[in-house]
């Protein structure tokens, strides 16, 4: 019996540790990586304003060909909404065009429902580097509640989503640059 109770103190204890840690940690991440494109800056964020294109590009997006897509709204322009509904890997939620600022920045934001709830902010920003070149930067911003947010001591979210990223800018210049 005495075991079983030291048990229980034990990941008590633990418990409690992990909520102490909680208290002190970091309450959201904020990850962004950039690309130069060999295109003008009006190509590139025509193409990037429209969510649709993601399809094409978005390595999260792709984890999923056959999920279920819902729109509503005029694509390209602020209000439109693009749901989905996959995979245990692509999981459901949706993504709304929260501002434009033409030829310079898209604002969005993602909301998930499955595997988690959460809101992140996904801007995009095209920068003109020459005539012919542009900078794209994409970015995703969020943050958790307490105590969920204990996932940011143990989780590099920088290092698992920005991979993501970069996968998803390497595709998108690769058609872009066709």
């Amino acid at each position: 019996m005495n075991t079983f109770f030291l048990i229980i103190i034990v990941l008590v204890s633990i418990i409690v540790v992990l909520l102490i840690i909680a208290l002190f940690t970091k309450k959201g991440y904020n990850i962004q990586r950039d690309i130069i494109i060999n295109k003008p800056r009006s190509i590139v964020f025509n193409y990037i304003k429209h969510i649709k294109n993601q399809d094409y590009y978005s390595k999260w997006v792709m984890t999923d060909p056959d999920m279920e897509k819902i729109y509503k709204g005029t694509d390209g322009t602020v209000g439109f909404i693009y749901g989905w509904n996959g995979n245990k890997q692509a999981g459901e939620g949706e993504q709304e065009i929260m501002n434009i600022i033409e030829g310079e920045k898209v604002d969005l934001e993602v909301r998930f429902v499955r595997p988690f709830e959460a809101v992140a902010y996904t801007p995009f920003y095209t920068e003109s580097i020459s005539e012919n070149q542009t900078k794209v930067s994409w970015g995703m911003t969020s943050s958790m509640k307490y105590p969920m947010n204990i996932m940011l001591w143990f989780l590099d979210f920088d290092k698992l989503l920005g991979k993501d990223l970069e996968i998803s800018l390497d595709n998108l210049k690769s058609i872009l640059e066709q």
